[in-house]
């Protein structure tokens, strides 16, 4: 059984910076998209940055030029570098891998980033 770990969340003043990680364990050969999520309550989870295998990279407009996304392949491991952070970006982040070979979709628990002064 595959599990998405999370971790890096926290609370942090507006301005700063934290580093989200996710990585994965159980049986899994082959990762095509790896993707951070967020979810404020009453609100729909939202895309915030995705990366291919291939290195491809994409963000939410919210969050281009603050946010990077990277990726370990063979570690099955991704990260999100997350700087400038605002008040808006509160929220729960998820990590999300999709399956290269299946459409397995496989999400993490969930971590808490507050950033408030």
């Amino acid at each position: 059984q595959v599990q998405l770990v999370e971790s890096g969340g926290g609370l942090v003043q507006p301005g700063g910076s934290l580093r989200l990680s996710c990585a994965a364990s159980g049986s899994i050969s082959s990762i095509n998209t790896m993707g951070w999520y967020r979810q404020v309550p009453e609100k729909q989870r939202e895309l915030v940055a995705t990366i291919t295998r291939f290195g491809t990279t994409n963000y939410a407009d919210s969050v281009k030029g603050r946010f990077t996304i990277s990726r370990d392949n063979a570690k099955i491991t991704s990260s999100l570098q997350m700087n400038s952070l605002k008040p808006e970006d509160t929220a729960v982040y998820y990590c999300r891998f999709d399956s290269t070979w299946s459409r397995d979709v496989y999400w993490g628990q969930g971590t808490q980033v507050t950033v408030s002064s």
